[in-house]
């Protein structure tokens, strides 16, 4: 009579192994997430106005309020966007997202005056990356993520888009998001009858619209109010604002 043959038990499989296997598809996962969130995220925001930014939950949270009202570059007034070029980024039609001498010429103004106001050579385009994406603090992780993103709004949406969300996420003030929201709380009228003073006025506080003040402003912001009117007229003179127009 034929023994029944001894089943062997098998053998346990080590633990470490499968451990590393859950954290290799765990890796796997968060590297597609952000190799194929962000550029998602960029072509929805291509034709979506974006609802909420990182700051204006926080500065919810602070207490400050949220005002922000989306409006069409179509029904702002020109001399906004060209009161921005002006003041912020003077090659933004010209520049793919950086624009490297005016970083070099921040660095040695920042240098030469200690204990003024700094500034900074961040283009409209790495300030749109920045306050639609991410978060404010300044970070080297932060500003690799924000060139990211610039490469891939200058790529995807192209000047007038970029000028729009910028014009419609900045920050104008504790609460206030965007030119329509500003030009109604400051100057009782919508955003599309803003005059050049008025345009030059809210781009003077840009730089710190928690310090500066659009009504009733202090000298630094009248000085640079004065500025930023001059430069409009020689940028809607030389064409520097072309890009953005219909």
């Amino acid at each position: 009579m034929a023994k029944n043959p001894v089943k062997t038990a098998a053998a346990p499989r080590p633990r470490g192994r499968g451990l590393w296997r859950a954290v290799r598809n765990l890796l796997g996962a968060v590297f597609l997430a952000l190799l194929v969130g962000p550029p998602l995220a960029v072509i929805v925001y291509r034709f979506v106005p974006p609802p909420l930014t990182i700051l204006m939950v926080e500065r919810l949270v602070q207490g400050h309020g949220l005002d922000h009202r989306w409006r069409p570059l179509g029904q702002i007034s020109p001399a906004m966007p060209r009161a921005v070029v002006a003041s912020e980024d003077a090659r933004f039609c010209y520049h793919h997202g950086f624009d490297f001498r005016a970083i070099e010429k921040a660095i040695a103004r920042n240098e030469k005056r200690p204990g003024r106001p700094v500034h900074g050579g961040s283009t409209v385009s790495q300030q749109t990356a920045k306050n639609v994406f991410l978060w404010p603090e300044r970070t080297w992780v932060r500003k690799g993520a924000e060139a990211y993103f610039t490469v891939l709004i200058e790529a995807l949406w192209g000047k007038r888009r970029i000028m729009e969300v910028y014009l419609n996420t900045v920050e104008f003030g504790p609460g206030i998001y965007g030119v329509e929201a500003a030009s109604q709380r400051y100057f009782h009228h919508p955003a599309s009858k803003l005059t050049p003073t008025e345009a030059a006025r809210l781009a003077a506080i840009l730089p710190n619209p928690l310090k500066y003040k659009a009504v009733d402003p202090g000298a630094y912001v009248r000085r640079r109010t004065g500025r930023i009117g001059a430069a409009s007229g020689t940028v809607q003179r030389l064409g520097a604002d072309d890009c953005v127009e219909d």
